[in-house]
C-alpha cells in the first residue's frame, strides 16, 4: 500500500509535527506499508521516503496555496494520501489544527476592534477558511481524522460531515519514554527552585494564544507555587514584564526552547494549558504520562480527560480567578495526600503509539475496502 502523509514543514516544537514523526516512525515498521512523506522541509527524515515540494512565496496566502497546488499534483501516485494541511483532494485528512473559524473565534475574545476586522479582512485567513470549506466537500475525502470529540463533533456541526466519515485517534504517547522517573532529570537544582515547592510547568510556543498570562496571574495568587515555562515566543519580553509588574518574576522561569522537555516534567508537579483553543496538544498526554495533572481549557480537547480534581481542573481560558481557586485545591489536595501522579498516569497509559498505529492501520484497512 502506498501512503503519502502531508505535512509542510517541522518545527521541533511543534505538537502536530511531532505526532506526524511519531506516526511515520511507527507505521514505516509495518512492512505492508509504503510510506512517504511530502513537505516542504523536515529534520531527521531518516526511517522514510520523502519529497520535498517548496515552490517559492511572498507572503502567508502564497506560501499555504503554493504548496497545496504543488503537493496536489502527486496525489495520483498513492493509495492513500493523509493531509495535515487544508489541501482539497486528499483520501484522508487530519484536522489535527482543528477548524479555522473555531480558531479564530476564539482570538476574537483578546483582540481590539481594529485588529478584529484586520483579521476579518485578512487574505490569508480567507484563503484557509474557502480552503478548509472545499477540502471538507471535496468528493474525495474519505475520512477525516479527529484528535478529540471537541472538533469531531466541531467539524460535523459547521460542515455537515456523516458520522461515519469522522474518526477520532487520539495522539499516542511512548509510555517508557515519558514516565514519571523523570522525577531523576529534574532541574530543581539547576533553577534554585527549593524540593519541596509545587511547581507549574508551561511547554509550547504561542504565549498569547496558549495563556501564559493567565498562569502568571493565576500563580500570584499562591506565593509558593513557581512556574516554569518553556517554549520560544517571540513575545516572550512582553509575559517577562507581566512577571515583574506582578510580583513573581522570582517564581517563573522563563527556560527558552528545551531539547528535552522531559527535564521540565521530571521539575514540575503539573502542567498548565489555559489556552484559548488546542485540539489536542501533545504535551497534555507526554505530561499525564509523566504523572503531572493538567489545569487546562474547555477550548482543549484534553478537557475530555480531566476528571475534576483528581487528575486536573477545568477552567475557561480568560478566567484569573478560576484559575486561582484551582491550583488552590490542588495545593489542598496535595497536602491530604491526594495521589496526583498515579490519577495522572493512569489516564495517559491506555493511549500508546502502537494503540495509535493500530488504529490508524485499521482505518486505512477500511478506506481501502
Amino acid at each position: 500500500m502506498k501512503l503519502a502523509i502531508v505535512r509542510q514543514t517541522y518545527n521541533p516544537n511543534g505538537g502536530a509535527e511531532r505526532f506526524v514523526s511519531r506516526a511515520l516512525n511507527t507505521l514505516a515498521a509495518d512492512s505492508s506499508l509504503n510510506v512517504t512523506l511530502i513537505a516542504r522541509q523536515w529534520e531527521n527524515a531518516t526511517g522514510w521516503q520523502t519529497l520535498t515540494v517548496d515552490p517559492p512565496f511572498r507572503n502567508r496566502k502564497a506560501r499555504e496555496a503554493g504548496f497545496a497546488d504543488a503537493a496536489a499534483k502527486l496525489f495520483p501516485q498513492f493509495d492513500i494520501v493523509q493531509s495535515h494541511e487544508r489541501i482539497p483532494g486528499a483520501t484522508i485528512f487530519r484536522a489535527g489544527d482543528g477548524v479555522h473559524a473555531t480558531w479564530l473565534e476564539q482570538y476574537d475574545r483578546i483582540l481590539s476592534p481594529l485588529k478584529r476586522w484586520s483579521q476579518a479582512f485578512s487574505p490569508y485567513h480567507r484563503y484557509i477558511l474557502q480552503a478548509e470549506q472545499q477540502m471538507f466537500t471535496h468528493p474525495a475525502l474519505r475520512k477525516v481524522i479527529c484528535n478529540s470529540t471537541m472538533v469531531r463533533d466541531d467539524i460535523a456541526r459547521r460542515f455537515g460531515l456523516a458520522g461515519d466519515k469522522l474518526t477520532v485517534i487520539y495522539n499516542g504517547v511512548d509510555t517508557r519514554h515519558f514516565h514519571p522517573d523523570v522525577r531523576k532529570q529534574s532541574m530543581r537544582e539547576a533553577l534554585a527552585i527549593p524540593q519541596d515547592a509545587p511547581v507549574l510547568a508551561y511547554v509550547g510556543s504561542g504565549f498569547v494564544r496558549k495563556g501564559v498570562a493567565t498562569a502568571i496571574s493565576a500563580i500570584a495568587a499562591h506565593p509558593t507555587v513557581w512556574l516554569l515555562i518553556a517554549g520560544r515566543d517571540k513575545n516572550a519580553r512582553k509575559f517577562e514584564k507581566l512577571a515583574q509588574t506582578l510580583g513573581v518574576a522570582d517564581r517563573v522561569k522563563f527556560l527558552g526552547p528545551v531539547a528535552d522537555v522531559r527535564e521540565v516534567y521530571g521539575t514540575a508537579d503539573a502542567l498548565i494549558l489555559p489556552t484559548l483553543y488546542d485540539p489536542f496538544p501533545n504535551v497534555c498526554v507526554e505530561a499525564l504520562a509523566c504523572g503531572l495533572p493538567l489545569f487546562t481549557s474547555p477550548g482543549c480537547g484534553a478537557a475530555e480527560w480531566v476528571r475534576e480534581g483528581q487528575n486536573g481542573w477545568v477552567r475557561d481560558a480568560l478566567d484569573v480567578h478560576g484559575y486561582r481557586q484551582a491550583i488552590g485545591e490542588w495545593l489542598s489536595g496535595r497536602r491530604d495526600g491526594v495521589d496526583y501522579k498515579a490519577n495522572a498516569r493512569t489516564t495517559a497509559e491506555p493511549w500508546t503509539l502502537d494503540r495509535m498505529a493500530q488504529e490508524l492501520q485499521a482505518l486505512y484497512r477500511d478506506v481501502l475496502r
